[in-house]
């Protein structure tokens, strides 16, 4: 059974990676105003100020990739989410489709 913090990070990133994914386009589309040169400087000032705006939960540096199973930030396997022990321990179980243990 995952522990409650682990459980609190999970959360804390879904909405991380919601929050991101909400807010892209303007951000994107502030952070182009904001660092084009050929602007004058008074555009850009207002484009820094409206990214500024933004909550943490729309950069998406915020967003972490995180064990589905136990909330670990280390060892993540990004293409089953999981971290090295809660993989190898599905895998063992053969709980993974088409993963196996090696033997040679």
């Amino acid at each position: 059974m995952p522990k409650l913090g682990a459980n609190i990070r999970v959360l804390r990133d879904i909405k991380a990676r919601q929050g991101v994914k909400d807010n892209e386009v303007v951000r994107r589309a502030y952070l182009f105003v904001a660092r084009n040169q050929a602007l004058p400087p008074q555009v850009r000032y207002q484009a820094q100020l409206q990214l500024n705006t933004f909550g943490r939960y729309t950069r998406p540096t915020t967003v972490k990739n995180r064990c589905v199973e136990s909330g670990r930030g280390r060892g993540i396997i990004s293409e089953f989410g999981l971290s090295r022990f809660q993989f190898r321990q599905k895998a063992l179980a053969g709980e993974l489709p088409g993963v196996q243990k090696a033997s040679w």
